[in-house]
């Protein structure tokens, strides 16, 4: 994390120099894998985009995860990044970082893929009240997905921070974690939850879904002092982020190829889910889902993630938000 804090913070202190020799603005973005489509489409196909590379400039700096981005805009070294709801709130009142949420990118609605976990074909465990004194795994300590699980679990009478022993796998490792016994219980997201579903021989337990329907993964924010001195520059960036989802969602082949240069994952993987309806939510037009957000925050307050409650109006702007034409 400090390493990538450290690149971010070089890259930005070079733009300096770039964004004050140069006629064009530019903008410093954050960018992760996956579930970005409409930033990957402005990366790998510019050309699509009027303004973009004509009237303004980005300067894309990849990472690991959302909380170095938080870092990275904390210390003025990114003026958007994709955020988590919880690394974006806890960025508001741990670091002070007054951000906008200006566009999103994925989340959960009914029909759509919900995060979930799984065990074995033929675990003895076969509901949440059987994983008291299980090993339980979650992508990382602190993740934005244990607020909801903790709910669901203290729902069926487990207490999330007694009865089980968390351990972290990421998702990537996941599967193995589950099929090597180094879990009881292990978390799958895309695109691991198709591939591991694909082998067969384990079986789901329960999803975020079973807790909250409403729920928002990622986003992107800016800077509040940021938009607020270069209101036009943020409407330009804004306007491209909703036309690229619109070209995400209506040209999935094209997406799939886009998504396949960017991640490097094979097309014929990423057929089997993305955009389909074992895929995570997409909102036309890239607009945030409110409502969704305040949820999340209310979740993470009452499950102490968060030392105290946000209100999710706070980080909306009165015009510069997705979708924007």
């Amino acid at each position: 994390m400090i390493r990538t804090l450290g690149l971010a913070l070089a890259a930005a202190m070079g733009l300096l120099g770039v964004s004050t020799a140069s006629a064009q603005p530019t903008i410093r973005v954050g960018w992760t894998i996956p579930a970005e489509e409409s930033k990957y489409w402005m990366m790998r196909r510019p050309d699509q985009f009027p303004e973009l590379g004509k009237s303004y400039k980005v300067e894309w700096v990849q990472f690991q995860g959302t909380a170095p981005m938080v870092q990275a805009m904390a210390a003025g070294a990114l003026d958007c990044s994709t955020q988590g709801v919880l690394s974006m709130a806890q960025g508001a009142i741990q670091a002070n970082l007054q951000t906008y949420i200006v566009a999103q990118h994925v989340g959960e609605k009914p029909g759509s893929f919900s995060v979930y976990w799984a065990v074995k074909d033929d675990s003895p465990i076969k509901t949440i009240a059987d994983m008291k004194g299980r090993s339980v795994g979650i992508n990382v300590f602190g993740s934005g997905i244990y607020g909801p699980m903790a709910l669901l679990l203290k729902r069926h009478g487990v207490d999330a921070e007694k009865d089980i022993k968390l351990v972290e796998t990421g998702f990537p490792a996941s599967e193995d974690a589950i099929r090597g016994g180094r879990v009881d219980v292990g978390v799958l997201n895309q695109p691991f939850a198709a591939r591991a579903e694909a082998k067969g021989g384990l079986r789901k337990l329960f999803s975020l879904s079973d807790q909250q329907q409403n729920i928002v993964h990622i986003m992107d924010v800016c800077r509040k002092d940021f938009v607020d001195k270069n209101p036009e520059l943020a409407r330009r960036y804004v306007r491209d982020l909703t036309a690229g989802m619109a070209k995400a969602l209506a040209n999935r082949d094209e997406t799939l190829k886009v998504v396949s240069e960017v991640t490097k994952a094979p097309i014929q993987v990423l057929d089997t889910y993305l955009l389909k309806p074992n895929d995570f939510a997409r909102e036309p037009g890239a607009k945030p889902n409110f409502e969704g957000i305040q949820a999340m925050l209310d979740i993470y307050a009452e499950t102490g993630m968060l030392s105290k409650k946000l209100d999710a109006t706070a980080f909306r702007h009165p015009t510069i938000v997705a979708p924007l034409e």
